[in-house]
């Protein structure tokens, strides 16, 4: 007994320690967790070619490698090309377009004295433009140096790629070797929850790749038939930045409609807002529900505090992966915390993976439970 406080100090002081050291290194974990994703996704492509086409995981690999290069290379040379014309033609009419923009905010705050208060007072030769620009590429840069910093960005994409495909080339000796660092009273606890976690980051994976593309697509054929000019160019930014709960939606929304503002006037600027509502409101209502199959469930409120956290701990890649962290917080959380501790189920549960029985003592015979031969016992008494 008169060494439990001294216990209990060690404890902390380790644990404390530990988490420093965690935070310490977060950027390489990000590093690792964006390469799980990247293996959760060849694995779903290699699974399937293994279930169906019967191939080796090896070849099943190199072929899914294969298939998303050429997926890649053949969107990007039909994309790149017009999108970097249209992004060249945007840049150009910019300082036409600021300067429409810089007479409706002064007319604005003379007008209005309550968006005059909120815009302020301009210096000599300041501009409202100019420090709403400012304003915004200064938050950029402080979300910025974490990547694309030349040879640094090329080292850490190339390790990602390359942990991601050892990763997914051997899933199961990776999944197991991190079981073991656990009790084993709890790794069958500690299986059920990863076999969860592959199976809702893989439905968020999917799910974004599509949701990308659908958002995007939508977005250019409606900006098309809009007659709004660089449809291509907004419509694959919408898609882009889709990656980004709630603010890619604003962000995509409103950027189109300011750039039509400033030439054909406020009733196209609206058609063109509108537009962007419309086209998340299909995806985020028919779209998202068919994808997903229901596998993920985050609250919007979640999700926008997701984006605000990660950004404020690890920048702009943090926002890219928000809501997966998100995924897994979630999982956990109900898993562990919820079904183990706050019900009270505890943590000591059966070790190996078997079937449910009842055995009734009268006539002797067996029941077994219709999901025990597909569920672990830790799942079956979750649920």
């Amino acid at each position: 007994m008169k060494g439990r406080p001294y216990g209990m100090l060690i404890a902390t002081v380790f644990t404390v320690l530990l988490l420093l050291f965690l935070y310490s290194i977060a950027e390489i974990l990000l590093l690792l967790f964006i390469a799980i994703l990247f293996s959760l996704y060849l694995s779903a492509i290699t699974d399937a070619l293994q279930q169906r086409l019967h191939m080796p995981r090896p070849a099943g690999l190199l072929l899914a490698l294969l298939l998303t290069g050429v997926a890649v290379f053949a969107i990007g040379y039909l994309i790149i090309p017009p999108l970097l014309i249209q992004t060249q033609a945007i840049l150009q009419t910019l300082p036409t377009l600021m300067q429409g923009w810089e007479r409706d905010l002064i007319a604005l705050s003379r007008d209005q004295p309550f968006f005059g208060q909120m815009l302020g007072e301009l210096q000599e030769g300041e501009s409202y433009v100019s420090n709403i620009i400012g304003e915004v590429s200064g938050y950029f840069r402080e979300l910025l140096p974490y990547v694309f910093s030349g040879a640094g960005f090329l080292i850490e994409l190339i390790s990602v790629l390359v942990m991601g495909i050892y990763f997914a080339l051997r899933p199961a000796m990776y999944r197991e070797g991190f079981i073991l660092l656990f009790p084993p009273v709890h790794r069958e606890l500690v299986r059920d929850i990863l076999a969860d976690l592959s199976r809702t980051l893989r439905a968020w994976i999917v799910g974004q790749i599509l949701a990308m593309l659908v958002l995007g697509a939508l977005t250019w054929i409606g900006l098309v038939l809009l007659r709004v000019p660089y449809a291509l160019a907004f419509g694959v930014f919408t898609g882009a930045v889709a990656i980004v709960p709630f603010f890619g939606t604003l962000i995509s929304t409103l950027l189109p409609a300011m750039f039509v503002l400033g030439s054909t006037g406020p009733v196209h600027a609206l058609l063109v807002a509108l537009l962007g509502v419309v086209v998340h409101l299909i995806e985020s209502n028919i779209v998202a529900p068919m994808i997903m199959e229901r596998q993920v469930h985050l609250p919007p409120v979640l999700s926008i505090l997701s984006v605000l956290v990660m950004a404020h701990l690890l920048h702009l890649v943090g926002l890219l992966v928000a809501v997966p962290v998100l995924c897994v917080v979630m999982v956990v959380a109900r898993r562990v915390y919820v079904h183990r501790v706050l019900e009270g189920k505890g943590f000591r549960r059966a070790v190996r993976d078997r079937p449910i029985e009842l055995r009734l003592p009268d006539e002797g015979a067996v029941l077994v439970h219709p999901a025990g031969l597909e569920q672990s016992v830790p799942a079956l008494l979750e649920g």
